[in-house]
């Protein structure tokens, strides 16, 4: 008996050890396996579809060279290119947001063809030769305008200012006393960050100008930030800041230090910029035309999108569609074509449910993509391959910040796919990415795949309210041909969507004050507050806004983009030529014409058409809008002398 007293214990400690086991078995390994069967089960297959057959090639990038803007005439801005490694990438996509006519080149004496020079991206002997400064240097005095950029030396006493003092510890400029001259009047127009304090160096370095005569802007340690020396009807600025930097931060969405809202406000760092030279250049050129950034000649560009990420926003989707309908407006809803199960939702494309986007279709919309897994892993997404298709393409989220089985570039081709396939004549060319997570990789796989345009990014994070070209790899080395249109309003922050029509209106008409676009994010997750809002919205801006769908927004900005815009004057008579790109016609795009200018009938020049009414009307305010350009053409206009 003594030795079978500890076999008892033993036997105990074994049953203790199965029950265990079995508890785990129930509690933890077969809940695992019951979601490996349900992920393998719980798959909605399409019969018939199968694709898309093509496959994608991401191409090599082609490095972005300044000598692809090297023409025009001399009432252009011209850039002297000082360092052809610098941002200057982020300075031509934002003047051509804007609509600044402009040239880039590395040669002086071009550029002192054009009165206005601006030295991009920093000014000293290493740079340029000495015989190069001192011609700089005469360009003001004969009544030129310069522009310098980090003046480090050289031209020191043009400028008008000692010395330049390096620093990466001032974190923003004031604008204020150049705000009404550049026609800054909102007060989130005047200040521009350059970094965050708390961080304890900037995410931009500065040069302060001491011992300056005219200051117009100064740095937040009390510097001198912007600087003018006049010349008669001559004058030399200098920048202590880097515009080119501060724009490509916003551009490839890398200014985090730089954001002072993410959205739900107004965030024109980067128009604040750009307006601040295109008043230096306006001042300096007397035939400064520039091109408008409203279709129509609208103040403001409304585009209304809808993210369709939830079971019940597909056919609730179909009641905003209506709305906009009534109102003569096309809207863009970003389908998220999920055909899994999974952590996030239960399967949202169906058979069934595809009859809402064929509605959607039928009601005039336009239908873009919104991925197929909708995760915010996707910022960690391999490229892939290129030959994804659906059905073998399965990716399911498992996690809040976890998925598997996704790529880039099977997001994009299979989820346009199926929308193409199920809801047909639908063209899906328009992409915005759940909870918008936004991979390096995106805007190439974007062209890649067929995608014109997208709407990654909230203003708050781009530091504008403008669209851009987007560019590879999120950096300053190439650009893509995909076009940017930043968020400015959504509906999942706090206060409810419906409270917040009037800030929203407030919002919209400062971008309105100078041509811009207010893009609109709804999840129509739920109709109430939210499509009060949208009604509200139409109501308040129909008459001056411009309301289009993304891919009609797009397009007009695309087309815009390639156009050519040229203006030379003899006497009191002036003319504009305006060349868009080959094959790529654009319709009501005004002209902002120099105070005083009136338009007159003429003939056109070789190779040119002349542009009369009704091809080309003034508007009130001066502004010359044109009905549509297809082909060069010729403008002739009266214009008082000095």
């Amino acid at each position: 008996m003594a030795n079978e007293t500890p076999a008892a214990p033993a036997r105990a400690g074994r049953r203790g050890r199965l029950i265990g086991l079995a508890l785990l078995v129930a509690l933890f390994v077969m809940p695992v396996a019951a979601l490996v069967v349900d992920r393998a089960t719980r798959s909605y297959t399409f019969a018939g579809l199968a694709g898309p057959p093509d496959v994608s090639r991401v191409d090599e990038p082609k490095t972005a060279s300044w000598k692809d803007h090297a023409a025009g005439s001399p009432m252009r801005l011209a850039i002297l290119l000082t360092d052809p490694d610098s941002p200057w990438l982020g300075l031509v996509h934002g003047l051509k947001a804007l609509g600044v006519p402009f040239t880039v080149t590395r040669d002086t004496g071009e550029a002192l063809r054009h009165r206005v020079v601006m030295l991009y991206p920093l000014v000293s002997g290493r740079v340029l030769p000495p015989e190069d400064l001192r011609r700089l240097a005469a360009h003001p005095r004969a009544g030129g305008t310069l522009i310098g950029v980090n003046v480090l030396g050289g031209l020191a006493e043009v400028f008008g200012f000692k010395e330049a003092v390096a620093s990466r510890a001032r974190f923003s400029v004031d604008l204020a006393a150049a705000a009404d001259w550049a026609g800054l009047t909102e007060p989130e127009e005047r200040v521009l960050r350059l970094g965050n304090p708390e961080a304890g160096t900037a995410q931009i370095g500065t040069h302060a100008y001491t011992d300056a005569g005219e200051v117009l802007a100064r740095f937040d340690d009390g510097s001198a930030a912007v600087t003018r020396r006049r010349f008669g009807a001559g004058a030399a600025y200098a920048l202590g800041f880097d515009p080119g930097a501060l724009l490509l931060a916003g551009q490839t969405a890398r200014g985090q230090d730089l954001e002072r809202a993410y959205v739900n406000a107004y965030v024109p760092q980067g128009e604040a910029i750009l307006r601040l030279i295109r008043r230096i250049w306006r001042d300096g050129e007397p035939l400064a035309v520039s091109l408008g950034r409203v279709p129509q000649g609208k103040s403001l560009a409304v585009v209304l999108t809808h993210d369709v990420d939830y079971t019940r926003s597909l056919p609730n989707a179909v009641a905003y569609a209506e709305l906009l309908r009534e109102n003569g407006i096309r809207g863009t809803f970003l389908i998220q074509t999920k055909y899994r199960r999974d952590y996030n939702d239960a399967i949202i494309l169906t058979d069934e449910s595809a009859q809402h986007l064929r509605r959607l279709v039928a009601l005039g919309m336009e239908l873009g993509s919104h991925t197929v897994v909708h995760s915010r892993a996707f910022v960690r997404f391999p490229i892939g391959t290129g030959d994804e298709r659906y059905p073998e393409y399965q990716p399911v989220s498992i996690g809040r910040e976890e998925a598997e089985g996704g790529t880039i570039l099977g997001e994009l081709r299979v989820s346009r796919y199926l929308v193409e396939r199920l809801a047909p004549p639908a063209r899906v060319v328009s992409f915005r990415p759940g909870h918008l997570a936004y991979p390096a990789a995106l805007p190439q796989a974007l062209a890649a795949t067929g995608y014109a345009f997208s709407s990654s990014v909230t203003a708050g994070t781009a530091l504008t309210h403008l669209p851009y070209r987007m560019t590879v790899d999120r950096s300053a080395a190439a650009a893509t041909s995909v076009f940017e249109f930043p968020i400015t309003i959504e509906d999942e922050h706090l206060p409810l969507m419906g409270l917040r029509l009037a800030p929203a209106l407030e919002v919209a008409r400062k971008i309105g004050r100078d041509g811009g676009a207010l893009v609109v994010l709804t999840h129509p997750n739920i109709l109430g507050h939210k499509l009060d809002f949208t009604r509200g919205l139409i109501k308040a801006l129909r008459d001056s806004a411009w309301f289009g769908a993304l891919d009609e927004f797009g397009a007009w900005w695309s087309a815009r983009d390639g156009l050519a815009l040229d203006a030379s004057a003899e006497g009191a008579a002036a003319q504009v030529t305006i060349a868009p790109r080959t094959g790529q016609a654009v319709e009501g795009v005004a002209l902002e014409v120099p105070q005083g200018w009136r338009l007159i009938a003429g003939q056109g020049g070789t190779g040119t058409a002349a542009l009369t009414e009704p091809d080309a009307r003034q508007l009130a305010d001066g502004r010359v809008l044109l009905a549509r350009i297809a082909e060069p053409a010729v403008l002739r206009f009266s214009r008082a002398l000095p």
